[in-house]
């Protein structure tokens, strides 16, 4: 009953954040510190840009499939300058030209399921063109025209793959890969906190041990200490009680520096601000549950991503190995426009009739037009395109191989860490029996030193023989609690509630 408490207190004060250890000190929990991580950390950041970066690129390509609207100004484009006129029989006059241009062009360009483009662009601009002559004293010839184009383009790729819904592919295979690797990334950041957590909760544990060891060894100099001036023991049981307090005052101070090594790494592992203090709450409660291999493994390779990351990788391959392939293939082109073009019949007159006379030529000037099909025909490369596609395709087939010894690992490694599991729960168990054996073996020992059937000596080895069934205990469960974390992280199945991992942990 009085256990029930103790916890249920901690848990109202882990949820209404009370800060027991002063006005910086936060109490963090494992499922804290994971909370933490998975927002906070250095490499979940990491990975989380790495992740929108293949969101935008895919978004990009996404995009490519949509209508663009773009527009050029001339605001103004003017220019002067001295050109060189060659003449029949005499020397070369040069004459001084000067134009500037004001205007731009619209142009709509829709991009056509099969990989072309439909375009519809439109020019308007005025011209002013003022040209020196210089066999004529330098007198000016001066024009003031408007222009308007109309177009309506095509082009459009034959004999080939639809690039645009190929690059559109890549992009999204690539965007599902990064996706995985980022689930990924979160258990391995589990895993790794789990790991750091513990450390830190070892040197926290070994502080307390170090901790109840130096007050023992003052208890029991000061037991000595009494006995010897009574006449009850020699000086040097004396002289070995207080050796033996130096010396684990002194291990005191080495594990206390340690803790604070660990914290530092614990912090900086998930996030949090360096100067931040932080105590760990945890107790040594452990949950056994029953482990099928069978599942394992079939779990482990229907979950683990790195199977999917390796099978995007023999996708994004075939896309590369395919490229190359069309290298020394026959390849065409279709483009057709249809133009309509007015030019200003007057020099004169303000902008509005400039341009109504523009518009009026379009009417009377015949249009321009093009179709052009054009087909591109490889005869000999000597190789070149042969050799790049075989380069391909063997990296093709080393991709498949990965994929094939990704699974066998993977096997493996679930194998080794289902046995692990198993050997380490075996010797928690055990440890845990032999530190209520020791605590028990060490009370005894202090009432025999009490009523002198010990001395300082033999006191202090029972001392020390308690202090490292404690740290074996700690060490069992926490190797015991880093195995269970590892076959999660290998396998992506919750065993305990029986349930996957594969869904993103946010």
């Amino acid at each position: 009953m009085i256990r029930n408490k103790k916890i249920i207190i901690i848990i109202v004060l882990i949820g209404f954040s009370i800060k027991i250890f002063g006005q910086d000190t936060l109490l963090i929990t494992f499922d804290d510190a994971v909370r933490i991580a998975l927002k906070e950390s250095y490499t979940i950041k990491l990975f989380k840009s790495n992740q929108q970066s293949m969101q935008h690129y895919f978004s990009f390509y996404k995009a490519t499939f949509k209508p663009r609207l773009d527009l050029n100004l001339f605001a103004p484009a003017w220019s002067e300058s001295v050109n060189e006129i060659q003449q029949a029989d005499t020397l070369p006059v040069y004459n001084s030209n000067g134009s500037m241009k004001i205007g731009g062009d619209l142009k709509f360009t829709y991009t056509l399921p099969t990989g072309g483009n439909l375009a519809f662009t439109s020019y308007s601009y005025r011209e002013y063109i003022s040209t020196a002559f210089s066999g004529m004293n330098y007198k000016r010839l001066n024009t003031n025209d408007v222009y308007n184009r109309f177009v309506i383009s095509l082009e459009q790729p034959l004999f080939t793959k639809n690039r645009l819904k190929e690059d559109l592919k890549e992009a999204e295979l690539q965007y599902e890969k990064s996706n995985c690797t980022y689930t990924r990334a979160q258990m391995d950041i589990i895993y790794n906190v789990s790991l750091g957590f513990y450390n830190l909760y070892r040197a926290s544990m070994e502080k307390d041990i170090a901790n109840e060891k130096m007050k023992n060894s003052e208890e029991s100099f000061r037991i000595a200490k009494l006995k010897y001036e009574t006449g009850n023991i020699p000086e040097g049981d004396l002289l070995i009680a207080e050796i033996t307090k130096a010396q684990n005052k002194t291990k005191y101070s080495e594990v206390c520096s340690l803790l604070e090594r660990e914290k530092d790494n614990f912090k900086q592992l998930i996030g949090l601000d360096m100067d931040k203090n932080i105590v760990i709450v945890t107790d040594l409660r452990y949950d056994i549950y029953k482990i099928d291999l069978d599942t394992a493994i079939n779990q482990g390779l229907l979950n683990r991503l790195e199977l999917s990351e390796a099978q995007f990788d023999i996708e994004l391959q075939k896309i590369q190995t395919d490229r190359a392939k069309r290298e020394g293939r026959m390849q065409g082109k279709i483009s057709a426009y249809y133009d309509l073009t007015g030019v200003s019949t007057s020099n004169k007159g303000s902008l509005s009739e400039l341009y109504n006379s523009s518009i009026d030529n379009i009417k009377v000037r015949p249009p321009n037009r093009s179709v052009v099909f054009s087909i591109a025909i490889p005869i000999s490369d000597w190789g070149r395109s042969k050799s790049l596609y075989r380069r391909e395709n063997c990296k093709l087939e080393e991709k498949k191989l990965i994929l094939e010894n990704t699974k066998n690992t993977i096997i493996k490694e679930i194998r080794d860490i289902v046995r692990t599991v198993e050997e380490s729960r075996s010797r928690l168990s055990i440890y845990e029996k032999n530190k209520e054996v020791s605590t028990k073996s060490y009370k005894i020992s202090q009432l025999r030193f009490s009523n002198g059937e010990l001395t300082s000596q033999q006191l202090a080895v029972e001392q020390e023989r308690l202090s490292q069934v404690q740290l074996e205990y700690l060490n069992a469960y926490i190797t015991y609690q880093m195995a269970l974390a590892d076959l999660k992280r290998k396998t992506m199945w919750d065993f305990q509630n029986y349930r996957s991992y594969t869904a993103p942990l946010e």
